[in-house]
């Protein structure tokens, strides 16, 4: 089976790409499936579920007997009330348990979807596996039932533009391909956030290719004040967060990590920045930083960038080879008003200017014509894919063109019938005319 999710190149869909061979090499004695989806305006887990629940719940079933677990959990946000219906239905023959989520954020984080399924908490710096517990994310499960290599992505294209929808996406499509697919006008768009609009990477480039990782594409106007938040230079957000920080501690306060009971303080990595608290327990605790960015986008009263601070400081950290005294300590104890600061998705819609977009992303058939794909040879965490073709060379869809490397690490594969043009970092092919 861990040959087989190898060879077909499965990473985690949800966002860090880990190789799932590798993750699924462990015993666990619970499953739980992230279909908490809880960043705003995102819709592909949900639509996945809808239009792909057989295959998914088959892909849980086999991640369940090759983990030994004795139990299997799906959580997920509970107004889905009638697919959580269905998940029932389904999967009450074979024992699946059914969670249901408020529909707050950060509830997709998989130290919270652990703590709100079982109430164990996973240690500062750990791991799920350290409290028994093994979370896949939604198109993970698909991929693993499908038994074939990876060469499509489903993501949502939502924000400012003329409908929301969810879409399956050949890898290695440019963004501007699939936004003008999609009926967008991308000389009309100000900007593009990838993945989502609390953990998302601003778009630097049309041209940019979809990896097995992408999410989503929310487009925003000119002007829209969430994308500048992401474009400030780190300078800038240095020189604000020294001369504005009041250390009110709202950062700190509303933290979901905090909240757990891990010792971390974001407004400590806020005062860092005025002061030298370089090897400071209360600065080292940046390292347990999530980056959600609730922080940041929420709780501070004068819109400062605590999560940046607290980032920063984790790559300190590394530089220096420092580690919070507290790293894997297991006696953690979660915040007597954990479940009292769940901040609900409405608020945040509202609190970042989201109101004025459609919030749904329905499951949309498109024929992609693309001449061109771009794939990357790394889109997964460890080593890249070793390139195994040549410019000038036929490729089919599916087909292998980059083997997986000695270490950690899957091959990749075409996306599209073509020729290869170019071989470096990324293997582009285009289509046979």
């Amino acid at each position: 089976m861990l040959d087989r999710i190898r060879s077909n190149g499965v990473v985690g869909a949800g966002g860090a790409g880990f190789p799932t061979y590798k993750k699924l090499e462990a015993a666990a004695d619970t499953v739980i499936v992230n279909a908490a989806e809880c960043e705003p305006l995102l819709h592909k887990d949900k639509e996945i579920l809808r239009h792909h629940l057989d295959a998914v719940l088959d892909g849980l079933l086999q991640v369940v007997r090759k983990a030994g677990a004795g139990r299997a959990i799906v959580a997920i946000k509970e107004k889905y009330q009638e697919l959580i219906a269905e998940i029932s239905r389904r999967g009450a023959v074979d024992g699946i348990e059914l969670f249901p989520l408020g529909d707050y954020y950060p509830a997709g984080d998989e130290f919270i979807t652990v703590y709100e399924t079982t109430g164990r908490v996973i240690p500062p710096g750990g791991l799920p596996l350290d409290v028994g517990c093994l979370v896949v994310n939604v198109e993970t499960l698909l991929n693993v039932a499908l038994d074939r290599p990876v060469t499509h992505k489903f993501l949502t294209v939502g924000g400012d533009v003329p409908q929301p929808v969810t879409v399956r996406v050949p890898i290695g499509a440019a963004y501007g391909d699939v936004l003008r697919t999609v009926g967008v006008d991308t000389d009309a768009v100000g900007h593009v956030l990838i993945g989502g609009v609390m953990m998302g990477q601003i778009m630097r480039s049309l041209e940019e290719p979809v990896t097995r990782t992408t999410g989503a594409l929310l487009c925003f106007p000119k002007g829209h004040s969430l994308p500048r938040r992401y474009l400030t230079e780190s300078r800038e957000r240095d020189l604000i967060g020294k001369s504005a920080c009041d250390q009110c501690s709202f950062c700190t306060e509303l933290c979901p990590r905090y909240l757990l009971g891990h010792p971390i303080e974001p407004h400590m990595a806020m005062r860092g920045l005025q002061f030298n608290m370089v090897g400071d327990a209360l600065v080292l605790g940046s390292q347990f930083c999530s980056g959600c960015n609730l922080c940041s986008l929420y709780a501070c009263p004068e819109d400062l960038f605590p999560k940046d601070a607290c980032l920063d400081n984790k790559h300190m950290m590394r530089a220096k080879s420092l580690e919070h005294p507290d790293l894997g300590r297991t006696d953690v104890r979660p915040h007597s008003m954990q479940e009292y600061r769940h901040i609900p998705v409405a608020s945040l819609i509202k609190k970042l200017g989201l109101s004025g977009f459609r919030n749904v992303g329905e499951l949309t058939e498109f024929s992609w014509q693309l001449e061109e794909v771009r794939i990357p040879l790394q889109q997964h965490a460890g080593l890249p894919a070793v390139p195994v073709v040549a410019v000038g060379q036929r490729v089919r869809e599916s087909e292998e063109i980059g083997a997986a490397p000695n270490g950690l690490g899957v091959p990749v594969h075409a996306s599209i019938d073509g020729i290869v043009t170019s071989v470096g970092d990324d293997v582009v092919i285009r289509r046979n005319r």
